[in-house]
């Protein structure tokens, strides 16, 4: 059932990094500017729109852009501007509507739904977009509709520095005449496999029969049928700042071990960015937890710009250790949980580490994903090696025949564990972990 009286704003900024960097320097203002990195292995972050009409585009390798634009001007880039420009944009929001999703760092959903009994909506939201500009100095796009999708489209279509209303009545003329790849979750697969069937404008999609599109695409080709169609049900979910994931962990025995504390921290810290590098999510904000063998529990976080990686983190939940261990008494549990949650990727070589780094991170992301999360560790949480009595390491045969009685009882995971080829050996003696997920 189409929900004719939705009124939902989707608020984007224009070339936000760039934006950002020409705030700071004006003096780039009107020129081919990209933040990323120019090396063969650098990539495209943002790009202004003078940059734009040479074909220069957003994940675009940093080489390719150079040949497209010689005269671009690159900017190195400083996530801590973007993040606290972000902010002070989300606090603008937060304090004038009801109901608002931050879909990532530079994008919101506001949801205005019987408000226009009271104001027009349409005029409220161009006088929330000119409080923006004039709090922030940054451009700002808008669209208002009847659902998130086409309010998304029309912000795309009327950028840069833009607004503009489609009314329900107005939804399929205004759909119809576009491309089908200005649809939201229309990615290069899909858009190749809707090509190869001849379909190339967002009217043809709406045409086609759902039967059809499931056959073709499953489930996705049902929703991409809907969005074409002008319908789409999903709602503008509350933004809540304490939106996180976590994990704890209570040890076997209390204990003072500084090096076992900051090993263990590395490893859970590890764990969730894995986590959220495999969700497409970035944090803001982590949060370390001790508790004393007395009970005593205390709790440091720390703001920090949107992230993913783990050097970063981990010398972050160090730090926030440091200055919570201050009193000389054993310690029953450690925790972190990293929180302020919002959609995005941490670009290659840009902000809190060097392209090698990263390059490191998706091989081990690979890794992982193939053979499992403990496939690859740090090597402070990696328990020694077994010794024999010449104190010499026993090397691991994989090869190496076990007794008939041994293979009958080995359990399910046991057999789960040696399909990887990676052996490791995680310390034992951590105690029991706990994930959360707020």
């Amino acid at each position: 059932m189409v929900d004719k009286e939705r009124q939902i704003i989707h608020m984007d900024q224009d070339a936000f990094f760039v934006s950002v960097e020409l705030r700071k320097n004006p003096d780039l203002i009107g020129k081919p500017v990209i933040v990323g990195g120019s090396s063969d292995r650098g990539v495209v972050t943002s790009c202004s729109y003078e940059a734009r009409k040479f074909g220069v585009h957003a994940a675009m390798p940093g080489r390719m852009a150079k040949q497209l634009c010689p005269q671009a001007i690159f900017v190195r880039g400083n996530m801590d501007d973007y993040s606290k420009a972000s902010h002070e944009i989300t606090e603008i929001i937060a304090g004038r509507v009801p109901l608002f999703e931050k879909a990532s760092i530079d994008e919101h959903f506001i949801d205005m739904t019987g408000m226009d009994r009271f104001f027009g909506c349409m005029k409220f939201a161009s006088e929330l977009r000119q409080t923006i500009l004039k709090e922030m100095g940054l451009p700002i796009s808008f669209g208002l509709s009847v659902n998130k999708t086409v309010s998304k489209i029309v912000t795309n279509e009327c950028k840069p520095n833009g607004e503009r209303e489609i009314p329900f009545p107005e939804v399929r003329p205004f759909l119809n005449p576009l491309a089908v790849h200005k649809i939201p979750g229309i990615g290069d697969a899909t858009y190749k496999k809707l090509s190869e069937m001849g379909v190339r404008k967002i009217q043809t999609l709406a045409e086609i029969p759902q039967d059809l599109m499931f056959k073709i695409l499953g489930q996705h080709g049902l929703g991409l049928s809907l969005k074409a169609n002008g319908i789409d049900l999903s709602p503008v979910v509350p933004y809540r700042e304490r939106k996180s994931i976590g994990t704890q962990t209570t040890f076997e025995s209390d204990s003072m071990d500084i090096s076992k504390m900051k090993a263990i921290l590395t490893g859970m810290v590890t764990n969730l960015t894995f986590d959220l590098r495999s969700q497409q999510k970035l944090t803001s904000c982590i949060t370390v937890t001790i508790r004393y063998s007395n009970f005593e529990t205390v709790t440091q976080q720390a703001r920090i710009p949107y992230t993913a990686l783990d050097s970063f983190l981990i010398d972050k939940a160090h730090d926030l250790f440091k200055k919570l261990y201050t009193k000389r008494m054993l310690l029953r549990l450690i925790g972190v949980k990293l929180s302020h949650l919002v959609s995005g990727f941490e670009q290659i070589g840009l902000y809190h580490t060097s392209e090698e780094e990263y390059d490191l991170y998706q091989a081990m992301d690979k890794v992982r994903n193939h053979y499992g999360v403990e496939s690859v560790v740090k090597a402070c949480i990696v328990k020694p090696p077994q010794k024999d009595e010449n104190d010499k390491v026993i090397k691991y045969n994989p090869r190496k025949k076990k007794g008939k009685i041994k293979i009958e009882e080995e359990n399910e995971e046991d057999k789960t564990r040696k399909k990887s080829r990676i052996r490791t050996f995680i310390n034992s003696d951590l105690g029991t972990a706990t994930k959360l997920d707020g």
